[in-house]
């Protein structure tokens, strides 16, 4: 079950970084009226069909996990994004990639709490797979004006070290809280 947009993200993210991809890039956008993301992968891509069964909750390909007998991530999202006033949509070509896009109004009742994004970036940062993982961040600050950033898990990795060891972990959570405080 997801409790906040950010782990309905983190789950849309995951499936990029399985995909087979080189390069996942993830792009939130967060204005009063709407908490908007996106994931692009480069990886294997799906087919009209495949992409049909992906949004069945009762289906499955077993691959990624043996034992579930349902597919819930792209269903969850979609669930989730219609009852809350948002959309979604899925573009993917077999052999070359899919980008999953979704939206939220945040003032419906329906909209799930937005959750912790640094700790979200974190956690997509360290996902195993992919070469590269991009993020690009855009939101309104307190006093209305736009703030953004983007960052580069290659270029974390240069300035940081191992993004395993305890030291480079810890600067890595305060770096990416410090991207998110109002300047």
């Amino acid at each position: 079950m997801h409790f906040t947009l950010t782990d309905l993200v983190t789950d849309i993210t995951q499936n990029g970084a399985e995909s087979g991809a080189t390069q996942v890039e993830l792009e939130v956008r967060e204005s009063p009226g709407q908490f908007r993301f996106s994931v692009k992968d480069n990886g294997k891509g799906m087919t009209e069909e495949e992409m049909k069964k992906a949004q069945d909750p009762f289906i499955t390909d077993g691959i990624k996990h043996p034992h579930r007998k349902v597919g819930l991530g792209i269903p969850f999202l979609i669930q989730t994004a219609e009852q809350s006033g948002g959309g979604w949509d899925i573009q993917s070509q077999k052999g070359q990639g899919t980008t999953v896009s979704a939206w939220f109004d945040p003032g419906n009742v329906d909209t799930p709490p937005l959750g912790d994004i640094s700790g979200m970036f974190r956690t997509v940062l360290l996902f195993s797979g992919p070469g590269e993982f991009i993020i690009r961040r855009q939101r309104q600050g307190a006093e209305g004006e736009e703030l953004g950033y983007e960052v580069k898990k290659s270029e974390l990795a240069a300035a940081l070290g191992d993004l395993e060891d305890t030291q480079s972990l810890i600067l890595l959570n305060q770096y990416l809280r410090s991207l998110e405080e109002d300047e």
